[in-house]
């Protein structure tokens, strides 16, 4: 057991993810506080990790914590950092979890405190298979910064990076399944379609896509010469209009969610 309290300021998708990622590894804290305005919310994280302390409307709880997590949409955290502000221990690590929102504007909001973190985290990191890029403050020391990267990394991968990247990041990494999932969800239904078992379409599709990864960023080939080494390609016609739409879509977003 690590004998920290951390506390969960929100309780929706990315807290259960960390929470469940943790759980998978292994790993119990002494003490895990969730807070959060929705009860429904609070409902299904109790249900799938039981262990945790859930409490509706009160952000001073898991704020009085060792380690809190800021686990909120960036139009959330400004108006949450007043309520935690007199709750949070001296001592305590702060680590925020929302783009947009830098550590300079959350340490003036929190009156000078400089214990801050922020983290990009990524969905993968339920099953320890997640790249959540962090960044650390000047309020943190070095024994510390690396206590957390040991904690964190039984997520995924936690590489320390420059502030200014993170939103890059949040739109590449934290944003990224979402634009490959329901390919993969359509083509294990065509496959079944086709005949195949579930299952066997599944272990096909797995295996696909990490032979896909490796093959694009690990042959040394370009990725022209990898996209060469299939004749036939099916969606040939498409492929300009895919590229133009993640263009259309992810360069406003980015803008969108710069500081």
């Amino acid at each position: 057991m690590i004998e920290k309290t951390v506390g969960f300021i929100g309780g929706g998708r990315i807290t259960r993810i960390m929470l469940e990622g943790f759980k998978r590894k292994g790993l119990a804290f002494e003490k895990v506080v969730v807070s959060d305005v929705n009860p429904e919310v609070l409902k299904l994280l109790k249900e799938r990790v039981p262990d945790a302390e859930v409490v509706l409307n009160n952000n001073s709880l898991p704020a009085s914590g060792n380690i809190v997590f800021l686990a909120l949409h960036p139009p959330a955290v400004l108006p949450a950092l007043g309520e935690i502000r007199s709750a949070l221990r001296p001592e305590a690590i702060l680590i925020s979890l929302a783009p947009k929102i830098t550590m300079a504007k959350i340490s003036e909001s929190l009156g000078g405190f400089r214990r801050i973190v922020r983290m990009i985290p990524n969905a993968p990191s339920i099953v320890n298979a997640g790249y959540n890029p962090v960044t650390f403050g000047n309020g943190i020391s070095q024994p510390e910064k690396q206590g957390l990267l040991d904690l964190l990394s039984a997520l995924g991968e936690c590489p320390v990076v420059k502030e200014e990247t993170l939103e890059a990041y949040a739109v590449l990494a934290a944003m990224g399944p979402t634009y490959f999932w329901f390919q993969w969800e359509e083509l294990e239904n065509l496959g079944a379609a086709f005949g195949l078992e579930r299952e066997a379409a599944r272990k096909a599709l797995a295996a696909t896509v990490r032979g896909a990864a490796q093959a694009h960023f690990h042959s040394g080939l370009t990725g022209s010469e990898v996209m060469d080494l299939i004749p036939v390609k099916p969606l040939k016609d498409e492929e300009e209009d895919i590229r133009s739409r993640f263009r259309q879509r992810l360069e406003p977003l980015y803008e969108k969610i710069k500081p």
